[in-house]
């Protein structure tokens, strides 16, 4: 019989309900891990934060179960242009309007509070998961069994704590999470005060457009965004002489919005300077305590990639964990999280400093190795997603730490809808696996006869299947049957992490 007086367990807690902590629950609800979400603040921030998500996200949506609750709330985002003091194009970075491999559009814009209503809806279906809000964490103490957790409710003042075999700090560039885990910041050089405007149209303005628009002018730059139904948004530059206060003043802002919209067209929602900030924290693990976010990683926005980056994480993390906690894979699993991502995070947040540079400098041209030049027209930007960095993969095989596709599945369906977010092999045929059980716990198989895509991508990259992990990058993959041997041996349950090479 369990003693009363002693403190609730689970299996993870969370620090954060944002969008990052709310995805990272619904994952590890996902995986059965008993998780408790702990949030200081009593309900969803009303007001606009982040704005645009990409098709890697919505595929992690998707695997939430929660795509389809979200499409509604989303409009495609055509791209952005870059533009000159006097309005010419220097850099077109158009999104095309067709899903990518991914099997989703490449660009949505969102209003944070309608995609936080969503995510954390989506706890309700997991009863192992657990939200309490207005609790205040104050201290995390760890030892070799777990974690205790102390928090404050403040809905009454009352102390509580609870254990936890694992803590994630989703909360935020403040961190406490952080604090407790010691980790200093690699600072990337980019801290700037933006004022940032959304604002509510009261009248059609089809001319303000869909595209997002960077005016590249060094006396003030500045950036437009359609948001969803009627919102927009500006970020102006604030400069080193001016007053924080005063610049968010009403009348300040109007005159600073005056050559777009004037109070006849719109009215102010949120007015508020912003320091955005570069840096990585230099260590997103101590013991049972990792981070996630931006706790963990602080972008500028020019790229729209700072809470995407907070999703991928969650989407890395959740089954690392869950095969610590729940198939007893080796705890040091847990540092190729880091390992993976930081990489990863770091080349998104420099190319946003050098798109910065663009916006910022009359040095453009120091800017636009980001594009290839073409005669007579502007650069045509074209991102890349980095690779993972070294971790869990086979870095010797082909297209170890790249994305994998998704395809179509006969029945109409995405094939991530099949697999669920677990590993999974692609392969030409199935019978050409005489040496794996197919009853394999937690590794799931997709031939050439359950999608036509399947074969082709395989030829295309000379290889005979692929292995593919919960969070769809590419483990390795095989040319031949001893490679094949190799890339399968360690799954399922996986009980150590192979070495990259």
């Amino acid at each position: 019989m369990q003693d009363k007086s002693a403190p609730e367990e689970f299996d993870i807690v969370i620090v954060g309900r944002g969008p990052v902590g709310a995805t990272l629950a619904n994952l590890l609800g996902l995986c059965g891990a008993r998780t408790l979400v702990l949030e200081r603040e009593a309900r969803t921030y009303h007001l606009p934060r982040a704005v645009h998500f990409d098709d890697e996200c919505m595929r992690v949506f998707q695997t939430i179960g929660l795509a389809d609750a979200i499409l509604p709330h989303v409009i495609l985002s055509p791209g952005m242009l870059f533009l000159d003091t006097n309005g010419r194009m220097l850099l077109d970075w158009s999104r095309p309007q067709t899903p990518t491999p991914m099997g989703w559009n490449l660009s949505y814009r969102f209003h944070q509070p309608d995609l936080e209503t969503v995510l954390i809806g989506g706890l309700a279906r997991w009863p192992h998961v657990a939200l309490r809000s207005r609790c205040d964490v104050f201290a995390l103490d760890q030892d070799e069994a777990g974690v205790r957790v102390r928090y404050e409710d403040l809905s009454n003042g009352g102390l509580r704590e609870v254990r936890a075999g694992y803590v994630i700090g989703c909360d935020g560039a403040r961190s406490l999470v952080r604090r407790f885990i010691g980790s200093g910041m690699d600072d990337l050089g980019f801290h700037e005060r933006w004022l940032v405007i959304d604002v509510l149209l009261k009248r059609a303005r089809d001319d303000l457009g869909d595209y997002s628009l960077q005016h590249c002018d060094p006396r003030r730059p500045a950036t437009y965004v359609r948001g969803t139904g009627t919102r927009r948004r500006w970020e102006i530059t604030v400069l080193p002489d001016e007053d924080t206060q005063e610049v968010t003043q009403p009348a300040k802002v109007w005159e600073l919005l005056s050559r777009w919209i004037t109070p006849d067209d719109a009215e102010i929602e949120r007015a508020a300077v912003y320091t955005f900030h570069s840096v990585i924290a230099q260590r997103w693990r101590s013991g049972r305590l990792l981070l996630a976010g931006d706790s963990a990683h602080q972008t500028p926005p020019f790229l729209g990639q700072g809470m995407c980056a907070g999703i991928r994480d969650a989407a890395n993390l959740a089954w690392k964990l869950a095969s610590v906690i729940r198939e007893s894979a080796a705890p040091d699993l847990l540092d190729t999280y880091q390992s993976e991502r930081l990489p990863h995070v770091r080349e998104f947040i420099e190319l946003a400093i050098r798109l910065g540079g663009i916006i910022n400098t009359k040095a453009i041209e120091a800017g636009l190795a980001a594009g290839e030049a073409r005669e007579n027209a502007p650069v045509k930007l074209e991102v890349k997603k980095p690779l993972l960095g070294p971790g869990l993969a086979f870095g010797d095989l082909p297209l170890a730490g790249h994305l994998a596709p998704q395809f179509m599945l006969s029945d109409g369906r995405r094939s991530d809808d099949r697999t669920g977010y677990h590993h999974l092999l692609l392969v030409e045929r199935a019978a050409a696996l005489p040496r794996l059980a197919l009853s394999q716990t937690g590794l799931k198989i997709l031939t050439s006869e359950d999608a036509n895509g399947i074969s082709p991508w395989l030829r295309e990259h000379g290889i005979i299947a692929a292995l593919v992990r919960p969070d769809r990058y590419v483990r390795g993959s095989a040319r031949n049957e001893a490679e094949l041997d190799r890339l399968i041996a360690p799954i399922a349950p996986p009980t150590h992490v192979p070495s990259a090479a």
